[in-house]
């Protein structure tokens, strides 16, 4: 008479050293171990270290005093870094919306099975990859108060030359319009992945049941798209508040106006120009809680209007 066994539960093989599950999450360790190592080195490690600085005055050359949170205080009453976030919040607000529909219409346009549509996708991605150097060249060009082509081309229409980034009305539009070209690349790929990853049973069901075709983009294409959306909005986001590359190369803020002048030009300013790194990280420590906070309450709101397939 044969008897039968049961086997052991997964994960509790005796003489295994708790079998293969124990075994997995070993291994799980030891592969996300360079990462993870990488990240308390490279990021939380700077972290930490900047918090310490924020609470010192530090010039690089003597010893780093302490003076608690005075920087922050100074801070409050700082009126340049007062216009940095009142720039910085601006070019947010404007950039990141305007973005994502220019990039939403883009990719709903790119999404066709057209000959040699691969090579336009690719052209919408080269600024991504093109240094910020080169595309900020190109647009001082561009702005160029005599003899910049859109100058050239108001000209042409009738109306009057600008000058752009010199003119304080002018000049952070500049900056999102360029930021804007630059990063548009990035958001699109991400929008036409989702479109792509959509069941084209669901636009055939809809079709039958008689939507037109903003019947079928309102509510079948942009719900099953909002997880792409919600990603996308959350790295526009968070480099909309980085942005700096563009403001160095283009506008120099202060040569002559302070109307381009971000968070962290600021902070790139009194630490690297003026030497205050104490000062410098106390004004990056409120922009990395301003991220966070903002961060947090993006991801809280997407349980209301991110829907998962």
């Amino acid at each position: 008479m044969t008897l039968l066994r049961r086997r052991p539960a997964t994960g509790s093989v005796p003489g295994r050293g708790g079998g293969p599950v124990a075994a997995e999450v070993k291994w799980a360790w030891l592969f996300l171990a360079p990462t993870l190592i990488g990240l308390a080195i490279l990021s939380a490690g700077p972290i930490l270290a900047t918090l310490g600085i924020s609470l010192t005055e530090w010039d690089l050359l003597r010893a780093p005093e302490w003076v608690g949170l005075d920087n922050f205080g100074a801070l409050v009453g700082d009126g340049r870094f007062l216009v940095a976030l009142r720039n910085t919040t601006f070019y947010t607000v404007v950039s990141v919306p305007l973005g994502m529909v220019l990039a939403l219409g883009l990719a709903l346009a790119l999404n066709q099975g057209l000959r040699g549509i691969s090579w336009i996708r690719t052209s919408y991605f080269l600024p991504v990859v093109t240094s910020a150097t080169a595309v900020g060249l190109v647009w001082a060009w561009i702005y160029a108060p005599s003899g910049g082509i859109l100058n050239q081309v108001l000209v042409f229409l009738g109306l009057p030359p600008q000058k752009w980034i010199s003119d304080p009305f002018w000049a952070m539009p500049s900056i999102i319009l360029m930021s804007t070209w630059q990063g548009l690349g990035t958001s699109v790929i991400i929008f036409l992945a989702g479109l792509q990853g959509i069941p084209q049973e669901y636009h055939d069901a809809a079709s039958v049941d008689g939507a037109g075709r903003w019947a079928r983009l309102r509510n079948v294409t942009l719900p099953l798209l909002t997880p792409s959306i919600f990603f996308t909005g959350i790295l526009s986001l968070i480099g909309a508040f980085q942005i700096f590359d563009q403001v160095y190369v283009l506008a120099r803020p202060g040569k002559p106006t302070d109307a381009t002048v971000t968070l962290v030009y600021f902070i790139y300013e009194n630490g690297f120009k003026n030497f205050k790194m104490g000062y410098a990280a106390a004004a990056s420590w409120i922009l990395f809680l301003i991220v966070a906070v903002l961060t947090w309450v993006y991801f809280r709101s997407q349980r209301r209007w991110v829907h998962y397939q």
